[in-house]
């Protein structure tokens, strides 16, 4: 009896770890780089980001070694990029092009692995002039055809840009600007931001100013807002992974997001706080379907007199799902145990009753 005792303490101590695992951190350097996006290539196992002071893209390896991937010297100068995305079908590396005075707001698209400029959509005079802002490109997503679609944080449109180059005016729906807008909080012109799209034939947008998250369908361009259990506060960049689950990351907080009903409602079942001073604004899926953020400190570079050479991609954990995870490992242990004792009861029935003809 000893013995089994020490073995389900075995078991038991072998189960509690599961999840103790150091989370994975890559620190890198790279002058004034002040990345405002970023995003997981899984063909070089790296992570691609843009800056928000140069035109120019960079690769890091998880062991956080940079290089240099293209400086596009043919855009306008002070440009830089903001938004990027990977288009593995045809090749390609798309790049939101944004300059804050005079504004310039753009899509370039490059060859990989060569970095040729294939084009450069100009976003800017899609909209009447009479009664829209300067558009403010933000991100970027791209379906399996090939069409790219862009925000535009300061007017609540969606662009989309097609395989050639064409831009056009996806959506400008009204339910955008059916929620209310706290005009004291620093974000407050910050309106549609992060984008990913969906298989099934839609994308899902966030809104910074108002925390809410929307569902455009990319046939029409209509709109609706996804249902939550509370509002994704200074909603920023926003990621999927393979299981469904949604990501959006804040300053403050990385949201999970989950939906059974393809997001006409969804539940935030955990929220990660971040290091706020660090300025968390992307969020991917890397390798093995682990969450990453990126900590780019884009309010110290929007700034534009402040310099930096350190920035760090940090894995993220839901505790939620950590907590569920070891809940089940328990569950199973137990499982086995009843099974080891169920089986040893037999073993003594049977025993007992090869005794009995012997004897």
């Amino acid at each position: 009896m000893f013995k089994q005792i020490l073995l389900i303490l075995l078991l038991v101590f072998l189960a509690a770890p599961t999840h103790c695992r150091n989370r994975h951190v890559i620190n890198f350097r790279w002058p004034n780089l002040y990345p405002e996006s970023f995003t997981w290539d899984p063909k070089s196992d790296h992570f691609v980001m843009g800056s928000l002071r140069h035109p120019q893209l960079i690769s890091v390896s998880d062991a956080g070694v940079v290089s240099a991937l293209l400086s596009d010297e043919s855009l306008p100068s002070n440009t830089s990029f903001i938004g990027i995305a990977l288009d593995p079908r045809l090749h390609r590396l798309l790049a939101v092009v944004r300059r804050p005075t005079p504004p310039i707001a753009a899509l370039a698209a490059y060859d990989l692995p060569t970095f040729r400029q294939i084009f450069l959509a100009p976003l800017d005079d899609l909209l009447p002039s009479s009664n829209a802002a300067a558009a403010v490109a933000n991100d970027v997503a791209v379906d399996y055809s090939g069409n790219a679609y862009v925000t535009d944080s300061a007017n609540d449109v969606i662009y989309r840009v097609t395989e050639q180059g064409e831009a056009t005016v996806l959506s400008r729906s009204n339910t955008f600007k059916s929620h209310t807008v706290d005009r004291t909080v620093p974000y407050h012109n910050c309106g549609l931001n992060g984008v990913v799209y969906n298989t099934k034939g839609y994308l899902l947008v966030t809104q910074s100013n108002t925390g809410k998250l929307f569902k455009v369908n990319v046939d029409d361009g209509t709109a609706r807002r996804v249902i939550l259990n509370r509002d994704l506060t200074a909603a920023d960049g926003i990621a999927v992974r393979s299981d469904g689950v949604v990501l959006v990351v804040s300053k403050q907080k990385l949201y999970f997001i989950k939906s059974d009903d393809s997001w006409s409602e969804g539940v935030v079942f955990d929220e990660t706080a971040l290091e706020e001073d660090r300025h968390a604004s992307s969020v991917s899926v890397g390798a093995e379907d682990r969450v990453y953020v990126l900590y780019g400190h884009v309010d110290e570079g929007i700034m534009g007199n402040a310099e930096r050479d350190e920035f760090s991609i940090v894995e993220i954990e839901s505790e939620e799902e950590n907590k569920e995870e070891k809940v089940w490992v328990f569950v199973l242990i137990g499982f086995g145990l009843a099974y080891f004792l169920y089986w040893r009861f037999q073993m003594k029935q049977l025993v007992q009753n090869m005794n009995k003809k012997t004897a």
